[in-house]
């Protein structure tokens, strides 16, 4: 039987007054003040993304912090607590879009305010999806649907607001699965330039 190898975070060996000593690669991206959302955004993301900027913002409330970004979304509920506290701290947030910004990663790439993607990279937006099995009784599911009503509308008003154009114009494109290469999201407004260095 094979056995298959999880991607191991690299790490950096340091030499200290106390001797040599390893450090996760990440640790050193956090101390130039680069972060990333990475995969599903769930409440362990949350919790961990939430915890850096407010500390970076403590550290420093007027440098800027980047955000390298490769997500197929995930909970709204979640990336709305990401969106309230980049939206909260004085900081500049800069995004950058490598690989691809979907769903609620989308709308926290545009809430950048600098707003970068790698050549190759796509953003994909959509109406938010139901959660979860849904069920229960009639009373329940109007609520649950009204509940994801107002999830579409807050979500077309932020994308809206972050690219200049009016929420009927976010609702026809979220109605379905939109992509958007990267010419075309800054065409759109929905990024501010493609980059090839960084």
């Amino acid at each position: 039987m094979l056995e298959t190898l999880a991607y191991r975070t690299p790490s950096l060996v340091r030499e200290s007054s106390q001797g040599i000593c390893t450090l996760p690669i990440n640790d050193e991206l956090f101390s130039q003040r680069e972060i990333e959302l990475v995969g599903v955004v769930d409440s362990d993301m949350t919790y961990s993304l939430c915890q850096q900027l407010r500390y970076l913002w403590k550290d420093d409330p007027n440098a800027e912090i980047a955000i390298f970004i490769n997500s197929p979304g995930g909970s709204i509920v979640d990336g709305m607590a990401i969106y309230d506290v980049m939206r909260a701290i004085s900081c500049p947030i800069r995004t950058i879009c490598l690989g691809q910004a979907a769903s609620m990663a989308a709308l926290l790439f545009v809430a950048g305010d600098t707003r970068e993607m790698l050549p190759h990279a796509s953003i994909m937006i959509h109406d938010p999806l139901i959660q979860g099995g849904l069920g229960g009784s009639a009373l329940a599911v109007k609520a649950s649907a009204d509940h994801l009503m107002r999830m579409r509308d807050l979500a077309a008003a932020i994308i809206a607001r972050h690219t200049g154009h009016r929420v009927e114009e976010v609702l026809a494109l979220t109605a379905r699965d939109t992509y958007f290469e990267a010419p075309e999201a800054v065409a759109w407004g929905l990024a501010d330039r493609v980059i090839e260095t960084f």
